[in-house]
């Protein structure tokens, strides 16, 4: 005979979690699943703003090639459910420290409390004010050679000045087609070193700021500089400034602070992703602002199985104080039981 488990999908919150997951993209769905299948009670709360969603298709990601983000998450969701996680949609507000972890309150008026927290909150691409740039963004306006280079192969590409990362951007492009321009934009042309790089490589430098798109049948065609002249492209590559979403935990003293590539702003940690908060880990971009998709899950895996040691470290000092005092321990069954009928007796008001 075969067993099925029924696994009930609810946003019902619960009033105690062992962790609550902020975020719901690959490195928070990944997280949850660990802790689920390492049997931990779990919530993963996620805004539903990825920052993959104009993306036709994740890439580079081994077995999942091609899929797209949407139903990447759903997958992850089904995953993390059938192991009895939840996964609820709603955006927090604030966390808050507590004697025994922390307080998650949600924007619409729910809370939740939790032994431990993880944060995958992702980042924010801030994108130069060129007009029509947020419109193509992850389509033929795109930031990552490895996310999109293949797709856009061979075609004339751009690549716009806009920080300290542009000129290894453009080098990087150039892998994908030999015929490459540089916008400096609002930068000073390259000199020195760079320059030298630029065109040892048979990329063209041009000056002047750009001004705007050139959109033609909902393509791509070319880029217009502020003195009205046109140049060919049909795509282009800028380096965003990439800020970590990270507001909601100012009032634990956990700050975003200036990744040293100049690229945007992150939250520090160890390679386990706990950060110097105790009790709060991070994974994915909200701490590698570099992560791909498949990145993301194994940091938020890693960061998962920390989180769990961790509590085990807490349940076996809890449990060698109770032995000390002739306590006798409960077995997982048994506490489980025990929880289960004091939140049910608080439901029921006794």
């Amino acid at each position: 005979m075969v067993a099925v488990e029924v696994v009930e999908v609810t946003d019902e919150l619960k009033n105690t979690y062992d962790v609550v997951v902020i975020g719901g993209g690959a490195a928070g769905l990944s997280g949850a699943l660990m802790l689920t299948r390492a049997r931990r009670s779990v919530v993963v709360i996620d805004a539903g703003a990825p920052r993959n969603a104009p993306a036709s298709g994740v890439h580079g990601l081994l077995a999942r090639e091609g899929i797209g983000p949407a139903e990447l998450v759903e997958r992850g969701r089904a995953e993390v459910r059938g192991y009895g996680g939840q996964v609820v949609s709603g955006e927090v507000g604030t966390v808050a420290r507590e004697e025994t972890g922390f307080q998650v309150a949600l924007t619409d008026g729910r809370s939740v409390r939790a032994r431990r927290l993880l944060l995958a909150t992702g980042l924010v691409d801030e994108l130069p004010d060129v007009p029509g740039l947020r419109s193509r963004w992850g389509r033929d306006v795109v930031h990552c050679p490895y996310c999109h280079g293949w797709e856009i192969r061979d075609q004339a590409i751009g690549v716009l000045g806009s920080g300290p990362l542009s000129v290894h951007q453009a080098l990087l492009f150039r892998q994908w087609s030999d015929d490459v321009t540089f916008f400096s934009h609002t930068l000073p042309s390259p000199a020195g070193e760079e320059a030298e790089q630029l065109a040892a490589r048979g990329i063209r430098v041009v000056d002047g700021e750009v001004a705007s798109l050139e959109i033609v049948d909902d393509r791509l065609v070319g880029v217009r500089l502020t003195d009205g002249s046109v140049v060919k492209r049909e795509a282009l590559a800028v380096a965003s400034r990439m800020v970590a979403r990270t507001g909601l935990l100012s009032a634990l003293g956990l700050r975003a602070v200036e990744h040293p590539s100049g690229g945007g702003e992150h939250i520090p940690s160890d390679a386990t992703g706990r950060t110097e908060v105790p009790g709060v880990w991070v994974a994915g971009n909200v701490t590698d602002l570099a992560a791909q998709v498949g990145g993301a899950a194994a940091a938020g895996a890693v960061a998962a199985a920390q989180i769990n040691a961790d509590l085990i470290a807490e349940e076996t000092r809890q449990a060698v104080a109770a032995r000390a005092r002739g306590e006798v321990p409960f077995s997982p069954e048994m506490e489980s039981r025990v929880c289960e009928a004091v939140l049910g007796d608080r439901r029921h008001g006794l």
